[in-house]
């Protein structure tokens, strides 16, 4: 069984910048494809980035292409979410994810299989 715990969320102003990160225990860590989600009071929880195991294939939500940056280290377990030029819109609780098969990036929830308990950003405007 794979245990995800993130850290790294705060209160940040609009066009700051952030870093997310999740540690992995209890799996072979460079065999998942990891991810990052969010949810919003309200809302459904959406898609953010992934990146895949063996050639670290990235994929991005279009709301956050060009601001965000996923990122993984196998040797320390661990993977990334670099976040610049904040929005208010970014406000969320920020859930790090992970699956195993195929090394294909994948936007659904519904195919992770591992998930933390969510670490909450705030952007302030």
């Amino acid at each position: 069984q794979v245990q995800l715990v993130e850290s790294g969320g705060g209160l940040v102003q609009a066009g700051g910048s952030l870093r997310l990160s999740c540690v992995a225990s209890g799996g072979t860590f460079s065999n998942l494809n990891t991810g990052w989600f969010r949810q919003a009071p309200g809302k459904e929880r959406e898609f953010v980035a992934t990146i895949t195991w063996g050639r670290g294939t990235t994929y991005y939500a279009d709301s956050v292409k060009g601001r965000f940056t996923i990122s993984r280290d196998n040797a320390k377990n661990m993977v990334y979410l670099q976040m610049n030029s904040l929005k208010p819109e970014d406000t969320a609780v920020y859930y790090c994810a992970a699956r195993g098969g195929s090394n294909v990036p994948r936007s659904s929830p519904q195919m992770y299989d591992y998930w933390g308990q969510g670490t909450q950003v705030t952007v302030s405007s």
